[in-house]
């Protein structure tokens, strides 16, 4: 008899993460750590946590996505805050620079369809979603504060569902985007179940169609 069926309710069993928590915004992995589901189905990507850059809202979709049966796995970046190296104002002295790892590049590439958690500043989102997309092959859901659209992330070389960018530089496409979500506070119930709604949309069109066809589309600008 399966423990599914022995307990007699949905299961979702998570490979849950190495270290202790960070003590911040109710006890965030650490650092460069994955939390995996059984399936790798969603994953959810959040940025290195500390005392200026808590990213409590993804604990909250994670769980929201779970009860919703969807199979979603969390990892924190290794080097999720701060700017990009190659935006045009870069980060301020003495700050950290974000990017990512060639073990994360590996370990994001097994999923169906990624859910990225940035913040309030709209250049910032821009960059950072063209630095974690660049050599990782998904669809992704952006969520944030700022008001920044299809257009916004085209402008500098984003592939979008909707936009095509002059000059593509990212193996990755944004799909779909949920604003409103304030960093380090409670989702609202609306943006939470819009979050689920478009998880479930594209993780169904990707099982429909196809990874690689998803991330192959686009419009033309």
């Amino acid at each position: 008899m399966s423990l599914q069926r022995y307990i007699g309710r949905e299961l979702c069993i998570i490979d849950c993460r190495e270290t202790m928590g960070a003590g911040l915004g109710g006890g965030l992995a650490q650092r460069g750590t994955i939390a995996e589901a059984d399936r790798f189905d969603v994953v959810a990507i959040a940025m290195s946590p500390h005392r200026r850059h808590i990213t409590r809202p993804i604990c909250e979709i994670t769980y929201g996505l779970r009860e919703q049966g969807i199979r979603t796995s969390v990892l924190v970046l290794a080097s999720g805050s701060g700017t990009p190296q190659d935006a045009p104002v870069g980060a301020a002295p003495g700050g950290s620079s974000c990017g990512i790892t060639e073990k994360e590049i590996m370990q994001l590439r097994r999923f169906k369809l990624a859910i990225i958690h940035l913040g309030a500043v709209a250049y910032h989102i821009v960059y950072k979603a063209r630095t974690f997309l660049r050599y990782v092959d998904l669809p992704a859901i952006i969520v944030c504060q700022a008001p920044v659209d299809f257009e916004d992330f085209a402008k500098v070389g984003v592939n979008t569902i909707a936009v095509k960018p002059k000059k593509v530089e990212t193996a990755g496409i944004v799909v779909d985007v949920v604003t409103g979500v304030i960093r380090a506070h409670h989702i609202p119930r609306v943006k939470l179940e819009e979050v689920v709604q478009k998880v479930k949309y594209w993780l169904n069109m990707v099982d429909t169609l196809g990874k690689e066809r998803i991330v192959g589309m686009s419009s033309s600008a």
